[in-house]
């Protein structure tokens, strides 16, 4: 349960664009242009994070994106327009979404050895394909798992009589992932991550997460704990892909669910060490 509670929410916070977002990107633009002045001309590692929707379909969500077939051949040209964009970054390494204790290095190892065929999972048609085309050798999975306690938050708004404004706000993330649906049916699979990596999107992002604060009270902050061990779990997916920066000329492509997205992407921008890339950039 916690596992899909978790997907439910890199999937669903990523769509909703409300007008705060501008306020918010322009902030970070301006946090990132003062940690570009203060590194000066420097060679720094540059991180690339790009937020995808789940192309399987698993189905573990309340509200689950209704992806059409993958390994269709509409679709999978338009992975190929993809990775030729994302060639252009150059990426040394790949990050995934995925436990380092897990089989997809093996997977991976397997896929380059011919004994592997290629399933409908985002990380195997966008990191496995793009890994082998470039030559990589691995592939780094760098997830994290961590508590999120969504039920502590609807018992909260049940015992304080506000089951009703939680629910509305469900609703609403309901409508946006149907409005995602409708995005990708009608666009290519680059159009719709260019709108799911968009500066709008990763504010609403935050935005959406920050509407759950006033669920709880002085001694039970049930919404804002929630929020809080969300960032704990995509700080510690920064400190494993931190990990994997070895100089200053490494360039970590990150694949990740778009709910991580702005997270990931603060964390990497708060870092003078460090400059980082968006989608938007390499699609021009």
């Amino acid at each position: 349960m916690r596992k899909q509670l978790t997907a439910l929410f890199s999937l669903i916070f990523v769509s909703i664009v409300i007008t705060s977002g501008q306020e918010r990107t322009v902030l970070r633009a301006a946090s990132q242009q003062s940690a570009d002045e203060k590194s000066g001309d420097r060679v720094r590692a540059e991180v690339l994070v790009l937020g995808v929707y789940h192309m399987a379909n698993p189905g573990h969500d309340i509200f689950n994106t209704q992806a059409d077939d993958v390994l269709a051949p509409k679709r999978q040209a338009e992975i190929a327009q993809l990775i030729e964009v994302l060639k252009r970054f150059r990426p040394t390494k790949i990050a995934i979404e995925s436990d380092q204790s897990g089989d997809r290095p093996k997977q991976y190892a397997d896929y380059l050895a011919g004994k592997h065929e290629l399933t409908r999972n985002e990380i195997e048609q966008l990191g496995f394909r793009l890994a082998k085309e470039l030559g990589h050798k691995n592939i780094y999975p760098v997830d994290a798992d961590g508590d999120f306690p969504y039920q502590r938050l609807v018992n909260y708004a049940k015992g304080s009589g506000h089951s009703k404004e939680l629910e509305a706000v469900m609703g609403e993330f309901g409508l946006a992932v149907k409005a995602e649906n409708a995005y990708l049916a009608s666009h290519t699979i680059l159009e719709t991550l260019l709108y799911m990596n968009s500066d709008d999107a990763v504010a609403a992002n935050v935005a959406s997460y920050s509407r759950l604060v006033r669920f709880g009270e002085p001694g039970d902050w049930a919404g804002a704990d929630l929020i809080s061990d969300w960032f704990r779990r995509n700080i510690r997916i920064y400190s494993n892909i931190i990990q994997l920066v070895g100089s200053p000329t490494e360039r970590v492509l990150v694949i990740f669910g778009s709910g991580h997205l702005a997270w990931l992407q603060y964390d990497f921008s708060s870092n003078p060490d460090l400059r980082l890339r968006k989608l938007a950039e390499f699609a021009k």
